[in-house]
């Protein structure tokens, strides 16, 4: 799957990511609980970029360079801008 062919509010079977870049990780606390979310710029083998968002220890695992590859993830989109997250029941692995 490439970038180009996501849309908001999508299953994701599966996509390979390279790392682009990676924000600062902030604390959040919600009604499930607390813990860390970053902000993370991925691209995928043509170029195309797409905001990827990191939980908890994805945000510790996941560094600038490293291809991840997210399995049964989703996408959302917040102002506009489209995201991939590996949701409630995806995974996210770093294949190298």
């Amino acid at each position: 799957m490439l970038v180009k062919e996501l849309k908001p509010r999508m299953s994701v079977t599966e996509i390979t990511l390279e790392i682009v870049s990676k924000g600062e990780p902030r604390s959040f606390a919600s009604a499930q609980g607390q813990g860390m979310v970053c902000n993370a710029a991925a691209k995928d083998e043509s170029g195309e970029e797409i905001s990827l968002t990191l939980w908890n220890d994805q945000v510790k695992e996941v560094e600038e360079g490293q291809t991840v590859k997210i399995t049964n993830g989703w996408t959302s989109e917040f102002q506009g801008q489209l995201q991939i997250s590996t949701g409630k029941m995806g995974t996210l692995e770093v294949v190298k």
